[in-house]
């Protein structure tokens, strides 16, 4: 089953896209109009090289602390992990002050990522009195002071882009200053923008306002535009590209624990009818798990894999049919051999899954932080 949707997506990636037009940024052509999102303690190159192998196209890092970059060591280490499946790959920081944020543009260029991201658009504010991520929607002058200096110091061959929200809070003063800032992304060269359709102070809670985005597609005519929010279903992704206009849907929550949302986007994309999509096997959902956790048990070590996959297993049972059983033996692991009893538990055969409902994967609490752990 795996093979048989993988090869769909590879059909697909050389065919002109119904109704939606397939973006490019700088060098880099999208395969598809969609992408796999930055999430703190999820999107690591586990997650990204799991999801490129369903039919990733594009990927982002979580939002790395720009003095963690700077300071070299472990930090450093962790924040370049990149590999040779992971391409195109984005790199995305966050900070406050221009020199750092410089500083550690650079070094992700240099480090080889495809695309340096600028987050302004995470809604947690952790440190007092200091402005970064969606929080320099409040600071202006500070934001374009870093647009500036990013972009002088990243080599002009690698994109940059920004993300951000549609505005600090529903004030005309708000929304002045989303204006003020996304346009001098574009007046300083800045390659696309994303921008996630709730307001700082929402966070995570109420819907996404699709109709903001269509707006902001409307006004921008030939940019590249990343459309975010309430991204959780493939057909979602399809349903936001038709309506708003964006060229690439950045699916966040989505797609933990559910690497199959790229595929399943590209056929929808293609013409195929929702009904013909299903969920994954018990055997895709299998072969998916083990991978992850190699992966991480690579990068990160038995004993700290075991803690970041417990959630991530907590996710991927969405679709099994037992869900309840396989999310509570996930949260009980430990160890690689923990993690090996449960899928020999739950995962043989190869039986079909089930589709989790709509909105389960808004369960994610995306809303304690934004930024990569050191």
């Amino acid at each position: 089953m795996f093979s048989v949707r993988l090869g769909v997506f590879l059909r697909l990636r050389d065919l002109s896209i119904n109704g939606v037009r397939v973006p490019s940024i700088g060098p880099i052509s999208f395969a598809q109009p969609f992408c796999q999102a930055g999430l703190a303690g999820y999107s690591d190159r586990a997650m990204r090289t799991v999801a490129r192998r369903r039919g990733c196209p594009y990927a982002v890092t979580e939002a790395l602390l720009d003095v963690i970059i700077c300071s070299g060591g472990e930090g450093l280490r962790k924040s370049v992990d990149i590999g040779p499946e992971d391409h195109p790959v984005a790199g995305q920081i966050m900070g406050s002050e221009p020199e750092t944020m410089a500083r550690a543009a650079k070094i992700m260029a240099d480090a080889g990522f495809d695309v340096v991201d600028l987050n302004y658009a995470c809604p947690v504010k952790k440190i007092k009195n200091k402005a970064r991520g969606g929080h320099m929607l409040r600071d202006v002058p500070r934001a374009l002071d870093i647009l500036r200096a990013c972009r002088d110091a990243v080599p002009q061959r690698v994109p940059m882009t920004i993300s951000t929200r549609r505005s600090f809070d529903d004030s005309p003063e708000a929304a002045d200053m989303f204006d003020a800032l996304t346009q001098a992304a574009w007046d300083n060269g800045y390659a696309a923008i994303r921008v996630h359709a709730r307001t700082v102070e929402q966070k995570y809670l109420g819907r996404a306002s699709w109709p903001f985005l269509a707006e902001f597609r409307a006004k921008n005519p030939g940019r590249v535009i990343f459309g975010s929010g309430d991204l959780f279903t493939a057909e979602d992704v399809v349903r936001m590209l038709r309506e708003t206009g964006v060229d690439v849907a950045w699916i966040a929550r989505g797609a933990i624990g559910n690497p199959w949302i790229f595929a399943d986007a590209a056929r929808l994309l293609a013409g195929d009818d929702p009904a013909s999509l299903h969920p994954p096997s018990i055997g895709e959902q299998r072969a998916a798990l083990a991978e992850h956790f190699a992966l991480a048990m690579e990068i990160h070590g038995e004993q700290l894999a075991g803690r970041r996959m417990r959630k991530m297993g907590i996710k991927y049972s969405r679709f099994h049919p037992r869900a309840a059983d396989v999310k509570a033996a996930f949260i009980a692991i430990h160890s690689l051999r923990d993690w090996q009893a449960v899928l020999d538990r739950f995962y043989t055969g190869d039986a079909p899954g089930v589709w989790p409902a709509p909105t389960a994967a808004d369960e994610v609490n995306t809303d304690q932080s934004c930024e990569a752990p050191a």
